[in-house]
């Protein structure tokens, strides 16, 4: 693992870290979990065997990132962001489930999109897809798709607007924006927005 930064503190056991990542104390990163180059692993964040990180992700403190989480590149995960990977979890230790974790039948992925940022204490679950550039607001319950570059909020989580790349809200007139900060163009056709080039 050249060029990665590991705190003294923290447990990290997988070699699959990409250089100019750091990860801060009490972090926990388990043998078979894989995170790309120049990302920042917060205090006390979790990242369990079968997740993928891509390169550029900001995980801030307490992310627990579970098997079959896929955070593709420059994704921000607020504080205490919460994953989940199972839509009908029990204790694999009850007589009455051990059979249903025999296999990893149960296991129900999850993706967020390139560039997607994630506030505190949102709630993600499993089976949905955060598109690229989206916005969760702090506290959200994801449960459903978000699409790219929507602002999604609440409990649970619904379209209030949309963002540019940059984080600034988009203003649609004729299915058309520019981003009054970056100056970005987007065109909206069939609910989907896209960058214009």
């Amino acid at each position: 693992m050249t060029g990665v930064f590991v705190h003294p503190q923290a447990l990290v056991e997988t070699r699959r870290i990409g250089p100019g990542t750091r990860v801060w104390a009490f972090a926990h990163v388990m043998k078979g979990a894989s995170i790309g180059r120049d990302c920042n692993v917060g205090d006390h964040a979790f990242i369990e065997a079968g997740a993928r990180v891509g390169h550029g992700v900001t995980i801030k403190n307490g992310v627990t990132i579970w098997e079959g989480v896929t955070i593709e590149d420059q994704a921000f995960l607020g504080p205490c962001v919460v994953f989940t990977n199972d839509l009908r979890p029990r204790s694999p230790r009850a007589r009455s489930a051990k059979t249903r974790y025999a296999s990893k039948d149960w296991l129900v992925k999850t993706r967020v999109g390139q560039g997607a940022s994630l506030g505190a204490n949102a709630t993600v679950v499993c089976g949905v897809r955060i598109g690229r550039f989206a916005m969760v607001g702090a506290g959200t319950v994801v449960t459903e798709d978000v699409p790219a570059h929507a602002l999604w909020l609440g409990v649970p989580g619904r379209l209030a607007g949309y963002v540019c790349e940059c984080g600034e809200s988009l203003t649609f007139t004729a299915d058309k924006a520019r981003c009054a900060s970056c100056r970005v163009r987007y065109v909206m056709r069939r609910g989907t927005v896209t960058r214009v080039v």
